[in-house]
């Protein structure tokens, strides 16, 4: 009895610290992922500001063309009267 209630005290000290070292891997784990996925959201983020500038960039022509046809409108009809 006494033998099993030794062996309890040695073992259960091994056990705890097995599981507190798994526990702290399994954070240490879940931080990395979670600082890889930061990373790849940053990287698609920035592969997608070339887009946004040229779509930016054809928007800008396109008002532009919009605004010089509507100032030879309003001059044309200006003219007209």
């Amino acid at each position: 009895m006494g033998l099993l209630i030794l062996l309890l005290f040695l073992t259960a000290p091994i056990l705890i610290g097995i599981f507190l070292y798994n526990n702290l891997i399994d954070r240490k784990n879940r931080v990395e992922q979670a600082e890889s996925d930061i990373d790849v959201q940053l990287k698609k983020r920035f592969e997608l500001i070339p887009n946004l500038v040229e779509t930016v960039k054809a928007y800008m022509k396109h008002e532009r063309e919009t605004l010089v046809h509507s100032q030879s409108y309003v001059h044309a009809t200006k003219e007209a009267e």
